[in-house]
């Protein structure tokens, strides 16, 4: 079973179509870049979206993201974007999630997973050996492994 630190972060670099007529990155393109952040995060855990949809007849879907803005990032500049489970149920996640310049914090969003069936997009179970990862990590975190 994979141990990740908490949080887990991912490099993305400001691409000039990242930005607007202002110079400034997009506000909704963070949303695309903490959705990568947490990919990359899940394919760490040894999971895959494409994967589970055809095994296990499950995928995830964001339902709801609160963001909050705090500093604007430009072109070239070198990002950090970090993933952090704050809790787990049955068939939703929700993450912490911030976007770095170095030390300091440009944006952060709590958002809001829930695994949902292929077939009728309902909420369901996520696969238990994901279940259980995601659990370890978080006792990891928490200094509550015994």
């Amino acid at each position: 079973m994979p141990a990740l630190t908490q949080p887990f972060r991912w490099p993305i670099r400001v691409y000039y179509e990242d930005t607007d007529a202002g110079g400034v990155v997009f506000y909704a393109n963070y949303l695309g870049f903490m959705e990568r952040a947490r990919t990359e995060w899940l394919r760490a855990l040894g999971y895959e979206q494409p994967e589970m949809a055809a095994k296990d007849g499950v995928l995830f879907v964001v339902s709801a993201v609160n963001i909050k803005y705090l500093k604007p990032s430009r072109f070239n500049d070198s990002l950090q974007v970090t993933v952090e489970v704050v809790n787990v149920g049955g068939s939703r996640i929700r993450f912490l999630q911030q976007v770095l310049r170095g030390n300091e914090e440009i944006a952060q969003a709590e958002v809001d997973v829930v695994c949902v069936s292929t077939d009728t997009f309902r909420p369901a179970r996520m696969p238990d050996g994901l279940h259980a990862t995601i659990e370890k990590n978080i006792e990891r975190k928490t200094g509550t492994e015994n």
